[in-house]
């Protein structure tokens, strides 16, 4: 089964994350197929990055979404798209 989750990066109590699609039995940090986003909660505000499309495609094909990812999707929700200007 496939998961959306983080991994951790960055050094000793400056944490950097990246929103990765894994197979849920590998390690945390272990081989990802696709990097689907990044987060840093240690800006002010905390900042993420994440590629919506990508994220509903593999949630489409099967991708459980972990429950932090789940709640950084709500948080950072995608821009709206932008009308055309005629």
């Amino acid at each position: 089964m496939l998961m959306i989750r983080l991994a951790r990066f960055g050094a000793k109590k400056k944490p950097f994350y990246r929103v990765v699609v894994i197979e849920k039995e590998r390690a945390r940090n272990g081989r990802s197929l696709e990097v689907v986003g990044h987060y840093n909660p240690l800006a002010v505000p905390a900042q993420a990055t994440l590629q919506h499309e990508r994220i509903e495609h593999w949630t489409k094909n099967g991708a459980q979404l972990s429950d932090t990812v789940k709640r950084l999707v709500e948080k950072f929700p995608a821009a709206a798209p932008v009308a055309p200007v005629a």
